[in-house]
């Protein structure tokens, strides 16, 4: 029996793709082999040595400590694409919003009828102070051009509206999801003097934190409309008050509020809704679930954020799955002391990320467990896995 826990509610849908015959699933699991989590904070959370693998039911990771889990060999799953539609959606809204201020169009009217005015009486009069441009034929800017990325350029392109993107680690499988319309450029300046309305869409971490700062804000267009839900960190706070009190920035709409921000008069803050719908919650679920089943089962990795995706269909009678440094000759010290056994290596998979490897190994007959022992004592092997 794998042993799962669980640290925020995972939509049923996820949770039925684990068989009750192979799986204890719960909150108050313990010693547990896997972890399905949403946003719960895993960053002080004393992993047990059982543990193998973390599948997060969304895109975001930074409420998990990767630099751990890689020194002890943990993979940690993502869920690329899985709320990408979603997104998408609160990105046309907030777009929207920013330029209609419907928000403060509602609070004006409910204003009206609570101070006793016949509203019907005032409304010709009041709606000028919310008149915004239309979304037709402006250009929006997207920054970051993955699955989410995607959809929101060729959905505005269906709008009428002109769309830039940059992506500096465009893929191929990116790339072909994107119309031919969309205008990919190199540079994030040529993006930032063109645009009227800009959305990132963007994984935070060191390098993207305060990407966008007082620098871009200057090399922006004057008036534009800022759009984050993808995370706040990547935004400069400071410099975002200070460019929105200079009109450098018309209006910013946020998915992470704070009260600095939420006190301004154009910021539109929003309570984190991005992903936030049952369709998304059920993809991420069954993703999440999916993904943690065939490491579990097969040793297979797809969707992992620190370690490299390795994937072989079974075969041979025992699978090893060894995670490693990406230092030279480890397959070299792997394959030896297997052949030292005279045991047929019948397929073999090895690829790195960054600092660490993974090598996937099926073979034509069982290995003891002394050869297993000194497979996990080979200098920089991290963790070896036998699956029968």
């Amino acid at each position: 029996m794998y042993q799962i826990k669980t640290f925020n509610k995972i939509a049923p849908a996820g949770l039925e793709r684990l068989d009750p015959e192979r799986y204890t699933v719960g909150s108050d699991v313990a010693g547990e082999d896997g972890i399905l989590v949403r946003s719960a904070d895993l960053l002080r959370y004393q992993f047990p040595d059982s543990l193998l693998a973390i599948a997060r039911a969304g895109a975001g990771v930074n409420n998990i400590p990767l630099d751990r889990c890689s020194q002890k060999g943990i993979a940690v799953f993502s869920t690329p694409g899985a709320n990408a539609n979603a997104v998408k959606e609160l990105v046309l809204c907030a777009m929207l919003i920013s330029s209609r201020d419907v928000p403060g169009a509602i609070r004006w009217v409910r204003n009206q009828v609570e101070a006793g005015v016949d509203v019907a009486s005032v409304v010709e009069k009041g709606k000028a102070a919310f008149v915004g441009p239309e979304l037709y034929r402006k250009t929006l800017g997207v920054i970051g051009l993955g699955a989410i990325g995607a959809l929101v350029a060729n959905i505005a392109l269906s709008l009428g509206m002109d769309v830039y993107g940059y992506d500096p680690f465009l893929s191929v499988d990116a790339a072909l999801r994107l119309d031919r319309h969309v205008h990919v450029v190199r540079d994030i300046n040529e993006l930032y003097r063109r645009a009227d309305y800009i959305t990132p869409h963007i994984h935070y971490n060191e390098k993207t934190r305060h990407m966008i700062d007082a620098r871009a804000f200057a090399a922006m267009k004057p008036g534009v409309r800022l759009v984050n839900l993808a995370r706040g960190g990547v935004v400069d706070d400071e410099a975002l008050l200070a460019a929105l009190d200079a009109g450098q920035v018309t209006a910013y709409v946020t998915d992470f509020p704070t009260n600095a921000l939420t006190a301004h008069p154009h910021v539109i803050a929003l309570p984190h809704l991005g992903a936030s719908t049952p369709e998304s919650e059920q993809n991420c679920a069954v993703m999440a679930a999916e993904e943690l089943r065939d490491y579990l089962e097969n040793g297979n990795i797809r969707n992992s954020v620190n370690l490299p995706d390795v994937s072989l269909d079974r075969s041979g009678v025992m699978r090893l799955c060894i995670v490693h440094k990406n230092v030279p000759a480890m397959l070299a010290s792997i394959t030896a002391l297997l052949g030292r056994d005279g045991v047929n290596v019948e397929n073999l998979s090895n690829k790195s990320k960054g600092d660490y490897a993974y090598t996937l190994v099926d073979l034509g007959a069982a290995v003891g467990e002394s050869a297993v022992e000194d497979l996990r004592a080979l200098p920089n092997v991290i963790r070896v896995r036998c699956l029968a």
